[in-house]
């Protein structure tokens, strides 16, 4: 995924989820008597990176737009009205 750290206060949290569940079938938990309580994440295919980047591409777009529309707003706030 690419990183955007201008766009990460527009995250949410069903864009975090949305995510995780498409990573979710490569996690394999540790075998049950363990004793560190972890698991490990398998690679990814050639086919899931390039799912990846689609849905990378696809969140920094939503990011972008929900960017400009709150800027919109913030722009219409911060502005002082004209006194008559």
């Amino acid at each position: 995924m690419k990183l955007r750290l201008d766009l990460l206060e527009h995250l949410t949290e069903e864009d975090i989820l949305e995510e995780v569940l498409a990573n979710n079938h490569r996690y394999k938990p540790e075998p049950l008597l363990s004793k560190t309580g972890v698991g490990s994440l398998s690679s990814a295919t050639t086919e899931e990176r390039a799912q990846e980047e689609v849905r990378s591409t696809a969140l920094i777009e939503r990011l972008k737009k929900r960017a400009a529309a709150s800027g919109k707003k913030n722009d219409n706030k911060s502005s002082p009205s004209p006194k008559p």
